[in-house]
């Protein structure tokens, strides 16, 4: 699938680490670092703007690198890119850890899956069909 880009940062186009890879690294696009304290959030912009397809969107996901090195991850994870959106990438990062992480510019701060998606078409009706499960909400199906 070809989806077009452009790259308002001095890093890198996103690209897929190995042939398996869902997601491409997002990085920071920053004119000086940003020092995220515990339990703050800072929206960061990467530079990169996209337009998808109709019927896709991009999913922004944290990274596990930094959520386990950094305590840092995706507040809003996934957050959605619609194809119809055709601003600026920005990450919201939320430090989750005990200390004070510093973002540096191309640090690689997320990353990025492209997925198909479909719209519901809503069919009002007066009941739903039963189920083995029912109403049963969270743990309804057992521990294991």
């Amino acid at each position: 699938m070809k989806v077009k880009i452009v790259n308002k940062s001095e890093n890198p186009l996103p690209e897929y680490a190995t042939v398996a890879s869902a997601g491409v690294d997002l990085r920071a696009n920053l004119n000086e670092s940003i020092e995220l304290e515990p339990l703050k959030r800072a929206l960061v912009p990467t530079g990169i703007f996209i337009e998808l397809p109709v019927g896709y969107e991009a999913q922004v996901r944290p990274r596990s690198g930094m959520a386990i090195k950094k305590g840092v991850t995706v507040l809003n994870s996934p957050g959605t890119i619609d194809a119809d959106y055709r601003g600026e990438i920005k990450v919201i990062l939320v430090n989750l850890s005990d200390e004070k992480v510093k973002i540096e510019h191309g640090e690689r701060v997320a990353q990025m899956v492209i997925q198909s998606h479909e719209q519901a078409k809503w069919q009002e009706v007066s009941r739903l069909n039963e189920t083995e499960r029912g109403s049963g909400g969270f743990g309804s199906t057992g521990s294991v």
